[in-house]
């Protein structure tokens, strides 16, 4: 019997349902800077709760402002929505002493989930004194915290090499960390090889691939630029001619985000983690099709 499209289509579906009871998901969100933005997240933290989320995590900038709603999100989450929430931490920007108080408070607060990252060097800003795993030892040696970090398919674009990004990962792992979450990709053969390199590596913690769903392509095309994420040439014809046409990428979009998940579920993936850029209708859409559905 030849092979046929809709076969296919078919054979992946069926993997789905067969795994949707096992799978999890989590979502990412930034701090809003305006009224208007913070009605549109708490929107979309209400939508997305009834999925009953792993954790939600909340972006953490590099001044001091933006570090103070990541702090107060996060406790409203929580307060709000009962939802495990996780916020992220930098350690380029901090001391030691700065990181221990809040790992405090976080703990005394009953948030017990934390994305431990390095942070972005400032321009000359010169080599840091902490890395990731040092952040992940300090947050272990005060709490149990659930530790997840950044994995990078493309390779951090920092890295000597991709070897070298890939002893930092497990660094990282041997320091504690609980999972990796992966930067966001539109290749998923690019995810699965790297995935594999991590297995050889004695990575033995899950690495939950994080997905963007896209509807704005040039805006998509400029965050893969910035963090050296591939940008497919399938992409860009499925998207040329749409400038001016939201609906219609919003439907693109969905659709080659739905294709990625049917294909990561098919080899096994069962944990998800989504960039929703603080917006609920296509990770609510991309979940449904996984077979996730609103808990009363």
């Amino acid at each position: 019997m030849g092979y046929s499209y809709a076969g296919h289509i078919d054979a992946l579906n069926q993997n789905i349902s067969e795994l949707s009871g096992d799978l999890n998901v989590s979502f990412e969100f930034f701090p809003p800077s305006s009224p208007k933005m913070e009605e549109t997240l708490w929107n979309s933290v209400q939508r997305l709760k009834t999925l009953q989320p792993k954790f939600v995590s909340v972006t953490y900038g590099a001044n001091s402002g933006e570090r103070e709603r990541t702090h107060a999100i996060i406790k409203e989450i929580k307060s709000r929505t009962g939802l495990v929430a996780a916020p992220h931490l930098t350690c380029i920007d901090a001391s030691r002493e700065a990181l221990s108080q809040i790992a405090d408070d976080y703990w005394n607060n009953g948030i017990k989930n934390i994305v431990a990252l390095r942070g972005d060097i400032p321009p000359g800003g010169g080599k840091p004194e902490m890395y990731a795993a040092d952040l992940v030892t300090l947050l272990k040696s005060r709490h149990d915290f659930d530790i997840s970090v950044a994995a990078f398919p493309e390779v951090h674009p920092e890295a000597k090499s991709a070897q070298a990004d890939l002893l930092n990962l497990k660094r990282k792992v041997d320091a504690g960390a609980n999972r990796a979450i992966s930067q966001f990709f539109f290749d998923v053969e690019c995810y699965l090889r790297f995935r594999d390199r991590c297995v050889s590596a004695g990575i033995d913690v899950e690495i939950v691939p994080g997905i963007l769903p896209v509807s704005n392509f040039k805006q998509a095309s400029r965050f893969a630029a910035q963090n050296h994420v591939k940008v497919p040439g399938w992409m860009n014809q499925q998207f040329d001619g749409l400038d001016d046409d939201p609906v219609t990428r919003q439907l693109v979009g969905a659709s080659q985000a739905i294709d990625m998940v049917r294909i990561l579920c098919r080899e096994g993936v069962k944990d998800f983690h989504f960039y929703t850029l603080n917006r609920a209708e296509m990770t609510y859409a991309l979940c449904h099709t996984l077979g996730i559905r609103p808990q009363a």
